[in-house]
């Protein structure tokens, strides 16, 4: 993969600015200093990658074969899904490199609209945010339950545990939480990878998606793809979820392209990989029907052992991703408080383990609230319908600052640029208008409760000035 990654010195970073002083399209960068920087490129790469592949790889590819209707349709949506992403941390690195502080998407923003709109991605990430890590402990819990024989409420009981679990984790030290996550994330890897060789080596190709009789691509409702996407890009969705901890990555204008566009890679090669391996061994109207995609897939290779053994690959692949949501998600509401856009108390680092301990406390507590009232696909849509309508607007961003701000200083350049940034941003569009009409509730219902935190930010910023 071609990128631009050059040895140009960083950016000189000014000291912090308050809030009230904060102007759209500042040109210089600011660095809060009091989380350490104790991040190396491959920790963070880790963190890309164990956080992007959680439980979507074992849930939505039955969602995105429904949606579709063919083979060939679903590859379409996971190669589409694929390009677009690579798009987004392409572009995005470019960002990471110029602005390496805590915040991720809301410092982004911030920097090139200002912070009406920062605050509007925070107030929308203050409801969905949350809901990621919710949705993957849920199926974290489901695996359990299904390995161990949990009841429903059993179910619950573990998905709010393991968010606590690394709630607590990220709370007492970012590198052991780092160090855990690097583990969880190489054993997901080869789970995934084992599922793969499985199935190509011992499945039988005869019966699978590919054989005789099955849906042929003229078959395919190409107009569901943008609606497939949805389903897909929940399960591309992490990579951006990286970016919060920016400000505690060493070099940073080296490290997170790198660390960026490499996890992405990998997680692009190991979905499309996984898809093949599922649509060799299942036949089309089981995949279509399969919650339990990998789980299905193994039992017909090697029989019922083969569940126990994806069972036990999802619960670490989720846990994985837990533990990296509420050691990356926390770092946006630190940053939002930090700024004056939100209450202050969230900014507070905590005295010995530096860490931004009330934020991850806030944060897991209204994700364990999640867990209790809310199914693993409506928590999964309101995250992706909520969240990457932003992420356009953060890569929009590039080409913005290009233009208003040719001398800031770019330690990384999006390459094939603006056809990279112009490819997401069409994507993003492509899939929001497809839920729009596919489902306008839900969709409208997201558009309201965003435009929602424009009075309330007018709100917050009188009783600051009070």
């Amino acid at each position: 993969m071609a990128t631009d990654v050059s040895r140009t010195p960083e950016p000189t970073l000014s000291p912090p600015t308050p809030a009230a002083d904060i102007s759209p399209g500042s040109a210089t960068a600011r660095v809060r200093t009091e989380l350490p920087r104790r991040l190396g490129f491959w920790e963070t790469t880790l963190i890309v990658i164990g956080v992007t592949i959680g439980s979507g790889i074992f849930r939505v590819p039955a969602s995105v074969a429904d949606t579709v209707g063919s083979p060939g349709g679903v590859a379409a949506v996971w190669i589409a899904g694929g390009v677009i992403s690579l798009c987004a941390a392409l572009a995005l690195a470019e960002l990471a490199a110029a602005f390496p502080e805590p915040g991720g998407i809301f410092v982004y923003l911030r920097e090139v609209y200002g912070p009406a709109v920062a605050f509007l991605f925070g107030w929308m990430y203050l409801f969905v945010g949350p809901t990621g890590i919710a949705a993957v402990a849920v199926a974290f819990g489901e695996y359990l339950g299904r390995l161990v024989g949990l009841s429903p409420m059993g179910v619950r009981f573990a998905a709010a545990g393991a968010i606590v679990f690394a709630a607590a984790a990220s709370y007492r030290s970012v590198r052991a939480a780092s160090a855990m996550q690097g583990a969880a994330t190489l054993g997901k890897v080869a789970a995934l990878a084992a599922i793969v060789v499985t199935a190509f080596l011992f499945g039988n190709g005869g019966a699978g998606a590919f054989a005789a009789g099955a849906p042929a691509p003229a078959d395919a409702h190409w107009s569901g793809v943008g609606l497939g996407l949805v389903a897909a890009l929940w399960a591309y969705n992490g990579f951006q979820d990286m970016l919060p901890v920016a400000g505690e990555v060493r070099e940073p204008g080296r490290a997170l392209p790198r660390a960026l566009l490499v996890g992405t890679g990998i997680v692009v090669a190991v979905y499309l990989l996984a898809n093949a391996a599922y649509l060799y061994v299942l036949p089309y109207a089981a995949l279509r029907s399969s919650p339990l995609v990998a789980t299905d897939a193994m039992v017909r290779v090697v029989g019922p052992i083969g569940a126990a053994a994806v069972a036990l690959a999802v619960i670490v692949s989720t846990f994985g991703t837990v533990n990296a949501l509420a050691l990356t998600q926390p770092r946006v509401f630190y940053a939002m408080a930090d700024a004056g856009l939100l209450f202050r108390p969230l900014a507070r680092v905590h005295p010995r383990f530096a860490t931004p301990h009330v934020a991850i406390v806030a944060y897991s507590a209204v994700a364990v609230v999640g867990v209790w009232s809310r199914s693993f696909e409506q928590l999964a849509e309101a995250f992706v319908l909520g969240v990457w309508p932003f992420l356009a607007l953060a890569v929009a961003g590039v080409i913005i600052l290009r233009r208003r701000h040719p001398e800031l200083a770019r330690p990384y350049r999006t390459p094939w640029y603006p056809v990279v940034p112009f490819i997401f941003i069409g994507g993003t569009l492509w899939v929001v208008g497809s839920a729009l009409v596919a489902r306008p509730v839900t969709t409208l219902g997201g558009i309201v409760l965003t435009l929602i935190g424009l009075p309330v930010y007018a709100l917050w910023r009188r009783m600051a000035r009070r």
